[in-house]
C-alpha cells in the first residue's frame, strides 16, 4: 500500500479526471445480466440555455437514486435528453436575430428552422457539458431529443390516432393568445398576477329612452343601467348585457334592449346565473369573443361572438376610429371618449388578477380563435383512477390533492401553436377546405383520392401551426425507449421506477405523461412521482434576473467544489418544501470534504507498504472497533429507512454525523494510541483494518452525494470503480453488545468534561486533573485501557478513578449516567475573577433582553412591522435567553 493522497484536496483536478474515466470505462451503462431493472427518464431541460439551480437540484436527486440502485445490483438506466421547447427556443433565436437587425419573417420557414438547429447544437452542447460537470451518471449513449427522428415519428402517429378516434378536433373556441409571441398558449402556461387597475362604470342607455328622442346628457337614472368593466376597449364586441335571474333590481327589464355606447346599436339585456350579483352593479357586458366566461354564456344564450382585435393586440376595423390602436392605448382613448360624451358613471381603483405569458411576461388576451384541441375528459379519467388506486403515488402525498383538483376540472387542451419551430401539425388541406390527417404528403394524397377528390400538384397545403411542446414531451417515458416499435428496452425499462420533478409542472407534464402512458402503453409511465420544492434565495424570494439574486450552479461548483454543492442541495432539502439558498452553508460542506480528505490521508499514511485489505475478524477486535462497527450498522439502517422514503436530507445528515463525528472525531482519535503507542502488533493491525474497512463502507454511503471525492479516495483501496461496487452491508454488531455500552459511557464522560470546562471558561491549554467516581468496575478498566486517548480528548494531565475522593469548594462536580466527574480547579482557575466577568456579562444580557422585550410587547411595532421582522426580533430574544441561562449555570457552578 504505497499509494498516497496529496496534502491538499483540489476539486477541479479530481472532478475533471473522473468525468473522463467514468465515460471511458462505460461506468454508467446498464448491467444487462441483472435480474431486476430500474429506470428513470430525465425531465428534459429546454434546449434554450444553461442549467439553472433548479436543474442542479433535480438532477442531483435523480443521480443519488441512480447511484444507489446501481450499487444494489440492478439493471439501471438513466436516460438523458433535451426538449425542443417551442415557444422558448423560438423567442431566444428571434432575439439573437434581432441583434443582427433581422427578424423571423426575413427567412423562409426552413431557413429559420435551420438557424434554430444551429442554436440547438451550441446550446445543447453547453447543457450536456454542465451535466457532466455535475457528475450525472446518465447513460450518454441513450441521449434523446424531442425532435429526434424516432420521437418525431411517434408524435405524428399519436396525433393521427387521437384524431381518428375523435379525440383531436379543429374548432373555434376561446384560447389564451399572446399578442407578443403571436401564438396560443395553454391555460397552465398563463401566470396570474395581482395588478392595480381601474374599474370603469359605464352607462348603457335603455333603447326605448333613446328612441323617445333623449340623448345621453338628458337621460335620467331610470333611463340607463350601469355596467362595470376592467376592459372597456373590448366593448365593440359586446353582444348583450347580463343580469342574474334572481336579481330583483333588473327583473323589470326583461325583454328590453340597451344601446351600446360609441357603436349606437341595440343589444339585449339577458339573464344568466354566472353573473355575480355583488360585483359592481350586478350587470356584466357579454363579449363572447374576448372572455371565456362570456363565451360560455354566449353559447347558452345563443349569441354570435364578434371579434374586435387583431393578432398583434391592436383593435380591428369594427372599433371605428380606434382601429389600429394597441389595446392598452385604445383603453385610454375609449375612456376619454366615453367621458367626453357623458357615458362614464365613475372610475374606481381596482386590484384584479391578470393573466401573463410565463414565457416573456406579456399580458394574455382571451380571444376567439380556430385551433386544434384534444378532448381530454376520457383521457383524464383513467389517469385520475391510477393515482386514486395507488398505482401512481405522489410523494409528498399532499400533491395528489393538487393533481385531482386540476384533473377533475380539466378542459379540452389547445395543442396548436402559431410557431415555426416545433412538430408541424400533420393536417393537409385542399383549396375547397377539405381536410385529412396523414403522416406524410404522399399519404394525404392517397386519402384525398379515396374520398374522390381531384387536385393538381401543389394544391395540397399542410397546416401552418405546430404542436404544443408538452404534446411531444408527454410521450417521453416510452418514446425514448423506441416506441412505437416494441423494443427490448420498452420491455426492460417501461414503466420507469420514479419521476423526480418540481411541483410547478404537475399539470404541464406529469398529468399528461400519465394520460399518454395509459392510452398508448396500457400502463402508467412511472410508479412514484417525487415532488421537490423550488430553490429560493435565503430570504425566500424566487431567483430572478430583475432582482439580481440569480445563482449560477457552475459558479458555486467552481468556488466550493461540485461535491460540496451537491451535498448542500441534498442536505438542506426538506420533504416537499422549498430550499433556501444560503451560500455560507456551502463553506461548511467544503470543510466536510477537506475533513474526509485529511482523515483518509492520515489513514493511508499509517498503512505499511505490505498492507493488504482484509475483512476484519470480529472475534479479534477490541471494544472501540466493535463500537464503530455498531455505529456504522446503526447509520446504515437509518440511511436505508430514509432512502425508502426518499428523505435525502436525512440520509445526507446521517452520513455527515457518522463520518465527522463517530469516525473522525472519535474512532480515528482513539485509534492513534494504538497506531503510535506501545501495543501488540495484532492490536495495531486490527485498528488499521478497521480504519480501512469503515472508510471504504463510508465512501459507499457517501458516494451518491459526493461522487468525485469518494471515487478518488476509493481508487487507492481498489482497482474496481466505486460507482460499480456493491452497496455496503452491515457488520452485525448489535446495540446490546457490552462494547457499545462501554464506549457510550466513555463518550459521555469526555463530552461532560468538555462541557464543564466550556461553561467555566477553562481554556484548552489549561490542563487539569479529572477524578471519576462510579459503582461500575468497568469504568476503572476503561480508564486504564483508553488512558492516553482520554487525556488527549479531555485536555487533562491525569485521570483518576477514586470513589473515596472528598469534594472541596474548589472542585467542579458533574454527573454522568453511572457516576460522577470531579474537576479540581484550585491553582488553574480564578473563581473571583470569573465570577466578576460572568456578573458583568449577565447585566449586559439582561439589558439587551429588556430592550427586545419592550419592542416585542409594543403594539405599535407589532402592528406596523412586517411579520418576518417581528419574528426576527423574537428569535433574537430567544438567543439572548439561551445566553442568560448558560451564564446563570456557570455562576451556579462557581458558587454564586
Amino acid at each position: 500500500m504505497n499509494k498516497q493522497l496529496s496534502d491538499r484536496y483540489e476539486p477541479e483536478s479530481v472532478e475533471s479526471k473522473w468525468i473522463q474515466k467514468w465515460e471511458d470505462a462505460k461506468a454508467f451503462s446498464p448491467d444487462q445480466t441483472a435480474k431486476e431493472s430500474f429506470s428513470i427518464v430525465i425531465p428534459p431541460p429546454n434546449v434554450t440555455g444553461n442549467l439553472h439551480i433548479g436543474h442542479a437540484l433535480n438532477h442531483t436527486i435523480q443521480d443519488i437514486i441512480i447511484r444507489i440502485e446501481r450499487k444494489k445490483g440492478k439493471n439501471v438506466v438513466w436516460v438523458p435528453g433535451m426538449d425542443h421547447a417551442g415557444i422558448a427556443t423560438q423567442v431566444v433565436v428571434e432575439r439573437e436575430l434581432a441583434k443582427e437587425g433581422k427578424k423571423r419573417t426575413d427567412f423562409t420557414r426552413d431557413e429559420f428552422n435551420k438557424k434554430v438547429w444551429e442554436w440547438k447544437a451550441h446550446s445543447g452542447g453547453m447543457i450536456t457539458r454542465q451535466q457532466r460537470l455535475l457528475g450525472e451518471s446518465v447513460d450518454w449513449s441513450r441521449e434523446r431529443f424531442t425532435f429526434d427522428e424516432g420521437l418525431s415519428k411517434a408524435v405524428i402517429l399519436v396525433f393521427k390516432k387521437l384524431y381518428e378516434e375523435g379525440l383531436i378536433y379543429r374548432g373555434e373556441r376561446i384560447i389564451n393568445w399572446c399578442p407578443v409571441t403571436k401564438t396560443a398558449i395553454s391555460d397552465i402556461e398563463v401566470e396570474y398576477k395581482e395588478k392595480q387597475g381601474k374599474l370603469y362604470h359605464i352607462r348603457y342607455p335603455k333603447a326605448e329612452a333613446v328612441r323617445s328622442g333623449k340623448n345621453i346628457q338628458s337621460l335620467s337614472k331610470d333611463d340607463y343601467i350601469v355596467v362595470a368593466t376592467t376592459r372597456p376597449e373590448t366593448m365593440f364586441g359586446d353582444v348583450a348585457v347580463c343580469a342574474h335571474p334572481e336579481d330583483p333590481r333588473y327583473a323589470s327589464l326583461k325583454g328590453k334592449n340597451l344601446i351600446l355606447p360609441l357603436v349606437d346599436k341595440e343589444i339585449p339585456l339577458l339573464y344568466d346565473s354566472f353573473v355575480d350579483k355583488e360585483f359592481g352593479s350586478g350587470l356584466v357586458k357579454i363579449t363572447p369573443a374576448h372572455d371565456p366566461n362570456d363565451y360560455e354564456a354566449g353559447l347558452r344564450l345563443g349569441l354570435t361572438p364578434i371579434l374586435v382585435m387583431n393578432l398583434d393586440g391592436t383593435l380591428n376595423q369594427l372599433a371605428g376610429k380606434f382601429a389600429g390602436m394597441d389595446r392598452f392605448e385604445a383603453r385610454k382613448k375609449v375612456v376619454e371618449e366615453l367621458e367626453s360624451l357623458g357615458y362614464i358613471e365613475k372610475i374606481e381603483n381596482h386590484t384584479h388578477s391578470v393573466g401573463h405569458n410565463q414565457r416573456g411576461g406579456a399580458v394574455i388576451e382571451p380571444m376567439l380563435s380556430t385551433q386544434w384541441f384534444v378532448k381530454i375528459e376520457s383521457l383524464a379519467k383513467p389517469a385520475i383512477d391510477a393515482v386514486r388506486s395507488g398505482k401512481v403515488q405522489f410523494q409528498p402525498k399532499m400533491w395528489e390533492k393538487t393533481y385531482f383538483e386540476w384533473m377533475e376540472n380539466i378542459k379540452d387542451w389547445c395543442i396548436s401553436r402559431q410557431l415555426w419551430w416545433g412538430h408541424r401539425i400533420p393536417a393537409y388541406y385542399l383549396p375547397d377546405g377539405s381536410l385529412v390527417v396523414a403522416e406524410s404528403l404522399e399519404e394525404a394524397k392517397s386519402l384525398f383520392r379515396k374520398q374522390g377528390k381531384t387536385f393538381q400538384d401543389g394544391e395540397i397545403t399542410q397546416d401552418e401551426d405546430v404542436l404544443d411542446t408538452w404534446f411531444s414531451s408527454g410521450l417521453w417515458p416510452f418514446t425514448v425507449f423506441g416506441w412505437p416499435e416494441q423494443t427490448k428496452e420498452i420491455k426492460n425499462y417501461y414503466p420507469t421506477a420514479v419521476l423526480v420533478t418540481g411541483f410547478d409542472i404537475i399539470f404541464f407534464w406529469v398529468a399528461r405523461m400519465i394520460m399518454s402512458g395509459l392510452k398508448f402503453m396500457g400502463d402508467v409511465p412511472f410508479h412514484k412521482v417525487l415532488i421537490h420544492g423550488l430553490v429560493r434565495d435565503k430570504d425566500g424570494k424566487k431567483f430572478s434576473k430583475s432582482l439580481g439574486n440569480v445563482v449560477d450552479p457552475l459558479d458555486m461548483m467552481t468556488k466550493y467544489g461540485t461535491d460540496s454543492f451537491r451535498f448542500f442541495l441534498a442536505a438542506v432539502l426538506p420533504e416537499g418544501k422549498d430550499i433556501l439558498f444560503d451560500e455560507s452553508r456551502l463553506d461548511g460542506y467544503r470543510s466536510f470534504c477537506n475533513k474526509i480528505w485529511n482523515s483518509s490521508r492520515f489513514i493511508f499514511m499509517n498503512l505499511p507498504e505490505d498492507f493488504k485489505v482484509q475483512e476484519p475478524d470480529l472475534s479479534k477486535l477490541e471494544e472501540t472497533d466493535l463500537w464503530i462497527f455498531h455505529e456504522f450498522d446503526k447509520t446504515l439502517q437509518a440511511y436505508e429507512k430514509a432512502y425508502a422514503d426518499y428523505h435525502f436530507f436525512e440520509m445526507a445528515n446521517l452520513v455527515y454525523e457518522f463520518i465527522w463525528g463517530s469516525f473522525c472525531d472519535w474512532y480515528i482519535e482513539l485509534s492513534k494510541a494504538r497506531i503510535y503507542g506501545n501495543v501488540t502488533p495484532e492490536s495495531q493491525e486490527a485498528s488499521r483494518q478497521v480504519l480501512v474497512s469503515i472508510l471504504n463502507k463510508s465512501l459507499g454511503l457517501l458516494h451518491p452525494f459526493m461522487p468525485f471525492l469518494t471515487e478518488e479516495i476509493h481508487s487507492l483501496l481498489s482497482d474496481e470503480l466505486l460507482v460499480r461496487t456493491k452497496f455496503p452491508v452491515k457488520y452485525g454488531v448489535s446495540s446490546d453488545h457490552p462494547a457499545v455500552k462501554k464506549m457510550e459511557v466513555l463518550q459521555e464522560i469526555v463530552t461532560k468534561v468538555r462541557n464543564m470546562r466550556a461553561e467555566l471558561g477553562v481554556k484548552p491549554e489549561k490542563k487539569c486533573q479529572i477524578i471519576l467516581k462510579s459503582s461500575e468496575a468497568f469504568v476503572s478498566q476503561m480508564i486504564e485501557k483508553e488512558y492516553k486517548s482520554l487525556l488527549q480528548l479531555t485536555k487533562a494531565d491525569s485521570i483518576l478513578f477514586d470513589n473515596a475522593h472528598e469534594v472541596t469548594n474548589t472542585d467542579s462536580v458533574g454527573a454522568f449516567s453511572i457516576g460522577e466527574i470531579v474537576l479540581p480547579l484550585a491553582g488553574i482557575f480564578d473563581f473571583e475573577k470569573e465570577k466578576q466577568r460572568l456578573e458583568k456579562e449577565k447585566k449586559q444580557i439582561v439589558l439587551e433582553m429588556e430592550k427586545l422585550e419592550a419592542k416585542i410587547n409594543n403594539p405599535a411595532f407589532v402592528e406596523k412591522a412586517k411579520p418576518e421582522v417581528v419574528e426576527k426580533e423574537k428569535e433574537k430574544y430567544a438567543t439572548w435567553k439561551e445566553k442568560l441561562d448558560s451564564t446563570l449555570r456557570a455562576l451556579e457552578k462557581i458558587g454564586n
